[in-house]
Formats: C-alpha cells, structure tokens, sequence
C-alpha cells in the first residue's frame, strides 16, 4: 500500500504528556555508555545524584521525551516500517532540561518529501517539547529516510510532495579537527536505549535487522546523536548542559553496538561558539555521522 500524503499530514498525534524521573535521567545517561569510565569526572553529574551541583540532564534527553512511539508500524500509515531509517536529527534548545519534571510533547507531520521511484521519500516529523506550564524547551526536527516508499505521489494519482529542508554543510576538508573525543558504546547499549521509548526492533531482533539489510541489530541513530553531543559538551563546553543551544546531525551509516564513536569538532571561523562536527567508528573507520552544526553560549 502506498503512502497517502494527506493522510499522513493530517495525522493526529494528541498531546503526549510524560513524567520522567531522575532515573530515567540516569538511565539515559547510561544506555548511551556515560559512566563506563567510573573516574570521568565529566560523566558523572549525568549518572550520578550526589554529583557536585546535583543530577544533571543531557539536553539530547529531550529526544525521548513526549516520543508517541514507533507510530510508523501501524497498518494505516502505509509505510514500509522495515526499510525506514533516521536520516538526520535537528534540535534547538531553548531553556535547560531539567533532570526531572513533567513535559508535553506536540508532534506533527511538517514534510512529505517524494524522491521518486525506487529512490524513497523523506518524512519530517516536528515536536515542540514544553514544561507542563507551558514553558518551551526544545523543538525537534527528525528526518526519516523511507527506503521502500519512494514514488507515492505518482502511484496516488499525482499527490504532493514537500519542498526539502535546507541543506546541512558539510564538514571541513582543508583542515585537520580542532578537538577529537572517543566514547566507547555498550554491547548491549540498543538493548537499553530502547526501553526509553524507540521500540523498533530494528535494534533488537537480529532477524528483522538481517531482513532490513543488517548483519545484526543496529544502535539507534539518537544514541549516536547523544554521544555526539556529550562530546561537544566534554571538549568545548565545560560538561554544561545549559551551554547547548543547537545540535543538528546526519545519520550517514549505522553503528553496531560495542564500537567506539570518534568525534571530530571544528571551529566555526569568525563565529564564537559555532561548530562543526562528524563522527567514525574506529573500528571500521566508517563515516557514520556527518554534516553536523552545533551552538554552544
């Protein structure tokens, strides 16, 4: 069954209200591999309550949080849900994550994007993420690659298809990285993140990743972007959270669970706080993380 762009426009997501505590803090924290070092001083007011300054949020943690779910595998979608992947993440941050608290997640389709026949179609999905007073505290931009959905406007008689978003730039190629962090990822670390709310079994079920093109379950993309992120705050931020006002990525290549992540991070000439960054596996020396722009205050 074909995509229908109306449809999908139109659907209905409600108002997804969570709590979250200070453990899911530290569980999100710790699925993405932030306490494997016991003496990182860095990571440990992640983890850790009786860190100096109390427990802190990673921002990224605002992915997962008013998430409605793995909504594409619903049969009404018409979305092949096997051959769907995270194409990139975009966030603004606009006041710090608290470690705790009660939020309101507000989702809704923005972009419905046809590349053709066989070449699949992009999906961008908005939330707008609030306090339960209704302060706003990030907005998200999340890209999904529909492999198998391509053509869907010629098959449904010529329906829309959206403008792209603005390209991400690319990373520099005259010149070697300003900072470079390794981040060691858990064996398990798809296994954990998943309980956060990503329950695609892409990352967990070996014969659904074989089938989607995968020798085993792959980490999900937004465990990477968390990685990403620490490693901008470690290197050119203080360990601050509140420093972190924009991370945009693109997923260019899966990272299995128990590789290590190698971020690369330039400066931005003329433009304080602005950076540029990618990401490797070392094991591989795969690209796995690219185009990627932060802003730090």
């Amino acid at each position: 069954m074909a995509i229908d762009y109306q449809h999908l426009k139109a659907r209905d997501f409600g108002v997804i209200r969570q709590t979250y505590t200070e453990r899911d803090t530290q569980l999100y924290a710790l699925s993405l591999g932030l306490g494997n070092d016991p003496l990182d001083p860095g990571a440990l007011p992640f983890v850790y309550e009786g860190a100096a300054g109390g427990l802190r949020a990673l921002p990224t943690q605002a992915v997962v949080l008013g998430y409605p779910g793995f909504w594409a595998r619903e049969p009404d979608t018409g979305i092949d849900w096997v051959r769907l992947m995270h194409g990139e993440q975009r966030v603004r941050w606009h006041q710090p994550l608290p470690a705790s608290g009660t939020v309101a997640g507000m989702n809704r389709i923005t972009h419905l994007i046809d590349k053709g026949e066989g070449k699949g179609a992009i999906l961008v999905m908005e939330r707008r993420l609030e306090t339960g007073a209704g302060t706003l505290l990030a907005t998200l931009q999340q890209v999904v690659f529909l492999r198998g959905d391509g053509g869907y406007s010629q098959q449904r008689g010529g329906q829309p298809s959206d403008a792209p978003l603005p390209a991400l730039p690319p990373t520099p190629e005259d010149r070697p990285p300003d900072f470079t962090d390794t981040q060691a990822t858990r064996p398990e670390a798809a296994l954990l993140y998943r309980l956060l709310g990503d329950t695609n079994p892409l990352h967990a079920d070996p014969a659904v990743a074989a089938k989607a093109g995968f020798e085993r379950p792959i980490l999900h993309g937004l465990a990477s972007y968390g990685l990403v992120a620490h490693a901008v705050l470690r290197q050119c931020g203080d360990s601050n959270p509140a420093r972190l006002k924009a991370l945009d990525i693109r997923f260019a290549a899966p990272v299995y669970p128990g590789e290590t992540l190698v971020t690369e991070i330039w400066r931005v000439p003329g433009r304080p706080g602005q950076l540029q960054l990618r990401a490797r596996v070392a094991e591989r020396g795969k690209l796995v993380l690219s185009h990627g722009f932060a802003e730090l205050v």
